[in-house]
């Protein structure tokens, strides 16, 4: 190691992969505060949600290596339990006409920001709830659980016409989401996932995803490090639903189906599940692709009404090139580079020197550790 790289503290690379997330995120934002175009800041806004909400899937997709369908239903469950918490009783009986004016729920509302952390922990509770059962069982079928999970709750709120107005559209939700709130939770959900992964929970999470046995052999509880991961991921969707539902403010349960799910997982898959980095970047991609080709289907079918040649290639109205592009795109990248665009791993320090890991240490089984996170986390490809 030469003097330049050895004088280089440890805890500077440590923090360097995190930083470099952080920092052109935060730069992006401020330009899209002070460059104030409408469009622009929406599209912008409605990205730093959907960072939170992938980043949240990766804290538990990516560390266990168990494909989850669920997030997307812990994301309704924040998104009708913030309008639930935020409304006053004069609003509930607007907008949720079928609510007894006996409830509780209907004189009880709390600040914007309270309303967010405290739905964030119900769903969170429901989560752990659920997961004692559901996290024992194997990988694979735990896969196919999720999915049952959000059809169960998606179905409850389809049937909950106090609470959600059912299959209709909810309406009258106060627009409480803005760029610094987006921006702030999705900088606060990649620290937190970043920190998760590399502690010693989330070092034996990724060994009980690379091997079981072995893992079960050096003590860890495969059991209670899967669900920790699973609480505190269902705790961040439920935040990122409940900024959506106050930025977007019209909306159903339809809207957090298989579109969604598609769209999130897609996001995570074409980062690369196994690091953060990767649920950041793809988000940003693919945020970013979304927006061009819908730009430019809606070019080519205002052109299609003036300029001929555009009619005579199209004939008829062009739609779904985004969902194509993005299908084709999930496709090429599962053939092509399965381990997504980041290969899961984090930004590393670029000037050499990394400290290379070293060896575990035996643990007691009593201990169900398997001692502390090295700094480089890990690069492995992740199994679903």
């Amino acid at each position: 190691m030469n003097r330049s790289t050895s004088a280089v503290p440890e805890w500077v690379r440590a923090w360097f992969p995190l930083v470099v997330l952080l920092v052109p995120l935060l730069l992006l934002a401020v330009f899209s505060r002070y460059y104030n175009g409408v469009l622009f800041v929406r599209i912008m806004t409605m990205m730093f949600i959907y960072i939170g909400l992938v980043v949240s899937l990766q804290t538990f997709m990516g560390n266990s290596g168990i494909a989850s369908f669920a997030h997307v239903g812990f994301m309704l469950i924040g998104a009708y339990g913030s309008i639930l918490f935020t409304m006053t009783s004069a609003q509930k009986s607007f907008t949720l006409p079928e609510m007894p004016t006996s409830w509780w729920l209907h004189s009880f509302h709390l600040p914007f920001g309270p309303a967010l952390m405290l739905t964030g922990l119900v769903t969170a509770a429901f989560a752990g709830l659920i997961g004692i059962p559901l996290i024992r069982i194997g990988r694979t079928t735990l896969g196919f659980a999720t999915f049952a999970l959000l059809i169960v709750i998606r179905i409850v709120a389809l049937s909950s016409d106090p609470l959600t107005r059912g299959t209709r559209t909810v309406v009258g939700i106060s627009r409480f989401t803005t760029l610094e709130y987006a921006v702030g939770w999705a900088l606060l959900a990649i620290v937190v996932s970043y920190l998760f992964k590399e502690s010693g929970l989330g070092l034996r999470l990724r060994t009980a995803r690379e091997d079981e046995r072995a893992a079960a052999g050096i003590g860890v509880n495969i059991v209670w490090v899967r669900w920790a991961a699973w609480t505190l991921s269902a705790f961040m969707a439920a935040v990122a639903g409940g900024l959506w539902a106050h930025y977007i403010t019209v909306f159903s349960p339809h809207a957090f189906w298989i579109p969604t799910n598609f769209l999130i997982i897609s996001m995570l898959i074409i980062g690369g599940q196994g690091s953060v980095a990767g649920a950041v970047v793809g988000t940003v991609v693919v945020s970013g692709v979304a927006e061009g080709l819908r730009s430019l289907e809606y070019t080519l079918n205002i052109q299609r009404q003036s300029v001929p040649l555009v009619a005579q290639l199209f004939p008829q109205q062009v739609v779904g090139i985004t969902d194509f592009a993005l299908a084709l795109a999930l496709l090429l990248i599962l053939y092509r580079r399965p381990a997504g665009i980041m290969q899961g791993r984090e930004f590393a320090w670029p000037f050499g020197g990394r400290k290379t890991p070293a060896p575990l240490p035996p643990v007691s089984p009593a201990a169900g550790s398997a001692g502390p996170a090295s700094a480089d986390g890990d690069g492995g490809n992740v199994s679903t």
